[in-house]
């Protein structure tokens, strides 16, 4: 590969977050050109006793942060009231250069299942405040709990109203899918710009980062609930699998994007220290739970998934295809073997009412083809069915409670029911999954999609011309989706209803319209 601009940038980015820098002296009264917490602030992760809080420090967002070379002094305040009149738990972290002054604070000490208030001091400058609860006790008996989940929100194709929404919205949770933000620009009628090329280096995706947190409404949903994340491409690069780009860089050059990359996601999220990344290599799949009445297995399907099978000619990622045997292969996996392994384990020891799985796409069969023969896009579940027969079959065979699956990335709502032979229409239903529309990102025609429903007959709804997201209220009766979808994500007032809601009652899988 000749030794280009890109080049140089991926092997410079890559050794400069490899880099610990030498000690320095932390600035506890430092002075700034501007208000350092134009990020605001968010937390997440929460448990029984404690949270993550998170901000960082950037005067200039969009210029690389703006702040000194040194570590900062950062005061926290945890209060049980929005006033701040009872403190119950306080103290100060440094926010450093290597992290770009981003500050991750795992507060403990804390009661459970309750709502709590902070803020963070940086100097003079006060941060807004956030609001954040606790999870309730382990195995404790949980009544109710109330959660959205959303995803694939591209900062130039609408505006982030559905968040201004869901900031109002009585939830105890927000769920994030994948694509948080976007590395490429592209689709119609763009709103607004990046006013910036694609992102390479760590500094350029710090910037990326920055500006779609600079939105309001995004930032009003971080400072409301605590949130969990996981990614999908586009936190990185569209249609990437492992060590593979789609551009079918060398994978060693490729991994020193994918370091810088990861590396400015974790400093703008709401992220534990075992997430912290080292180098090209992140933990992101974790498992947390709502009491007795939810576990929740959120899952990684990007860092460990093998490259997706028969590309278009010249290229990387992914494809419709008719015909492809490699497609078939049981080796090949999604979420590696240590992951999958993780997750069946999970899924057999939980004791919930009710196991979540958190992922990325659609995991019901797709057929793309209308009428006789079959298509299938290989960058979902549909490139890997071997790892989705697995999955799903020890979810039959382990007889899991509830299994219930959300996904994002299709840009559209989906509702289906989730089988082991999805070809036999008498095979019976062992899940539910809900997929949820996108933020703003723009989806397929409804006439594309509508061709596909009589050779799915297991996708019970779906809608790609809507934007919002999913609201899931699960209780020991039921769970209840509610596909909440705004009018024009051109107009950045636009008003939400809610387009439909669908149920799935305890013990019996699959989904019935309300």
């Amino acid at each position: 590969m000749p030794f280009s601009r890109r080049t140089f940038l991926l092997s410079a980015s890559g050794l400069a977050a490899a880099g610990i820098l030498p000690l320095r002296r932390v600035l506890g009264q430092p002075r700034f050109a501007a208000d350092p917490f134009m990020l605001g602030v968010a937390s997440g992760y929460p448990r029984p006793d404690g949270v993550v809080l998170w901000t960082r420090l950037a005067p200039a967002p969009l210029a690389g942060g703006g702040m000194p070379p040194q570590p900062v002094e950062v005061a926290w305040q945890v209060a049980a009231d929005e006033a701040f009149r009872n403190i119950v738990r306080h103290g100060t972290a440094a926010a450093t250069p290597h992290f770009a002054h981003s500050v991750h604070v795992e507060v403990s000490g804390l009661e459970s299942g309750r709502w709590y208030w902070y803020r963070f001091r940086a100097g003079s400058a006060v941060s807004p405040v956030g609001r954040t609860r606790t999870a309730p006790a382990a195995g404790a008996p949980v009544e109710r709990m109330r959660f959205a989940f959303a995803s694939c929100q591209h900062y130039e194709q609408g505006y982030f109203a559905a968040y201004r929404h869901m900031a109002a919205e009585d939830l105890d949770l927000v769920i994030h899918l994948g694509d948080y933000i976007y590395e490429s620009s592209w689709g119609r009628n763009h709103v607004r710009k990046h006013e910036a090329g694609e992102p390479i280096t760590l500094e350029e995706y710090r910037n990326r980062h920055a500006l779609y947190k600079t939105d309001r409404d995004l930032q009003a949903a971080h400072a409301a609930f605590p949130w969990i994340v996981t990614w999908d491409d586009h936190e990185v690069q569209n249609d990437y699998a492992g060590d593979h780009s789609q551009d079918r860089v060398p994978p060693a050059l490729f991994l020193k994007r994918r370091a810088a990359a990861y590396q400015a996601y974790y400093e703008h999220m709401p992220l534990p220290a075992t997430a912290r990344p080292r180098g090209p290599q992140m933990q992101r799949y974790a498992r947390m739970a709502c009491g007795a009445l939810v576990q929740f297995h959120v899952l990684d399907d990007r860092q460990y998934r093998s490259p997706q099978v028969c590309p278009r000619p010249g290229r990387g990622g992914s494809n419709v295809i008719e015909s492809c045997a490699e497609r078939l292969d049981p080796q090949r996996t999604l979420l590696g073997a240590a992951q999958e392994k993780w997750l069946f384990d999970g899924l057999t020891a939980s004791t919930a009412r009710w196991n979540l799985i958190a992922q990325q796409t659609l995991m019901a069969q797709a057929d793309r083809m209308p009428g006789e023969g079959q298509a299938f896009w290989t960058d979902g579940w549909d490139g890997y069915p071997r790892a989705r027969q697995r999955l799903l079959t020890h979810i039959a065979e382990s007889r899991i409670a509830n299994p219930v699956v959300i996904g994002g990335d299709l840009h559209m709502s989906v509702v289906a029911d989730l089988k082991t032979d999805f070809d036999n229409p008498h095979a019976p239903v062992i899940a539910t999954e809900f997929v949820g529309t996108s933020i703003s990102s723009q989806g397929l025609s409804r006439k594309q999609v509508d061709s596909w429903a009589s050779d799915n007959p297991h996708i019970k709804y779906a809608d790609p011309t809507r934007r919002g997201y999913t609201v899931m209220e699960f209780s020991t009766r039921r769970c209840v989706a509610h596909l909440r979808t705004l009018d024009d994500v051109r107009n950045p007032d636009t008003q939400i209803r809610t387009l439909v809601a669908f149920a799935a009652d305890d013990g019996r899988p699959g989904a019935h319209r309300l």
